[in-house]
């Protein structure tokens, strides 16, 4: 599955954003996906994850509450929805396929990262 993020920019603190990931390939709905994010001089963490079937979901404690990720298995498209953004959410996002589900799944497939950048 190739995997193609977008939505990122700049945006004030208490703002919103919404990301969009576009997947190609025809077994997209039997991939559980996530949203990762790397900022300037750290490791990359995960976000946000979500089932195949869109059922379950998973957040990263750092944003639970304020981003919902949600997916289109008829459109092959995965969102973020970034809610009352701060300047520590700032970083490049990622979009990514597993064959799991979950933050703890490993990720085989991954899109160009996104930037989006909150300002004070």
């Amino acid at each position: 599955v190739q995997l193609q993020a977008s939505g990122g920019g700049l945006v004030q603190a208490g703002g919103s954003l919404r990301l969009s990931c576009a997947a190609s390939g025809r077994t997209f709905s039997r991939y559980g996906m996530g949203w990762f994010r790397q900022a300037p001089g750290k490791e990359r963490e995960i976000v946000a994850a979500i089932s195949w079937s869109g059922r379950n979901t998973d957040y990263a404690d750092s944003v639970r509450g304020r981003f919902t990720i949600s997916r289109d298995n008829a459109k092959n498209m995965v969102y973020l929805q970034m809610n009352n953004l701060e300047p520590e959410d700032t970083a490049v996002y990622y979009c990514a396929a597993t064959t799991g589900w979950g933050r703890y799944s490993q990720y085989d497939y991954w899109g160009q990262g996104t930037q989006v950048t909150v300002s004070s």
